[in-house]
């Protein structure tokens, strides 16, 4: 997939709360356990991957959304060029974009979550809009990072009459989104582990409107 994205020229993003880190893929090497990417024109998101002990990128191709994590990235030289290393990606997750239907909720929606009530550091969240095939779309603060792959256990969704349902939460991608207020934040498509029948319902009555 990776050899793919270099091959058809894609670049490679990572997401941050001001900026946006946007560079080619240059190396792939699995063999030797690292990859090579180019700099960034917005020499503080150069500064912010490096800074970090692992970053996730992510980029789009023929209609599939890709997302890998990267650790130890460090800055080398390579023919006078400028690059940032990192080892070989610990993590993959290849998604095609949505084959159903999205519903886009209406007043009094969103969706208010208490997102993983039973892990280490629950947050606030929103559903913004629904897949019929059992995928909800979270929004929350850019400060949060959520690797695809994490499960978000006991989140408690807040439905339109109050009451509540419970669910876990698989994220399958996230990318930054840009509010109406201006405002960053980050967006992860997830995948619905355990049902909900009451959310379900809600997706199944805004379809046939």
């Amino acid at each position: 997939m990776l050899a793919k994205a270099k091959a058809e020229g894609v670049s490679v993003c990572a997401f941050f709360p001001s900026f946006t880190f946007q560079a080619p893929l240059v190396l792939i090497d699995p063999k030797g356990g690292h990859l090579v990417i180019g700099r960034s024109p917005v020499a503080a998101a150069n500064a912010a991957v490096l800074a970090r002990p692992r970053c996730t990128f992510h980029c789009e191709m023929a209609g599939w959304h890709v997302e890998f994590v990267a650790a130890a990235p460090r800055a080398v030289t390579f023919r006078r060029r400028e690059l940032i290393q990192c080892r070989f990606p610990e993590l993959l997750a290849s998604n095609p974009r949505r084959s159903h239907d999205r519903v886009h909720l209406k007043a009094p929606l969103p969706l208010r979550v208490y997102a993983d009530t039973r892990g280490i550091m629950p947050f606030d969240a929103l559903i913004l809009d629904l897949g019929a095939g059992g995928i909800a779309f979270l929004c929350y603060a850019c400060s949060i990072t959520l690797e695809p792959g994490t499960v978000l256990r006991g989140c408690r969704i807040v439905l339109p009459n109050r009451s509540e349902c419970v669910v876990d939460l698989e994220v399958r991608y996230t990318q930054a989104i840009t509010l109406p207020n201006g405002h960053r934040a980050m967006r992860s498509g997830c995948l619905f582990l355990t049902p909900c029948p009451q959310l379900a319902a809600l997706a199944r009555s805004a379809l046939r409107r």
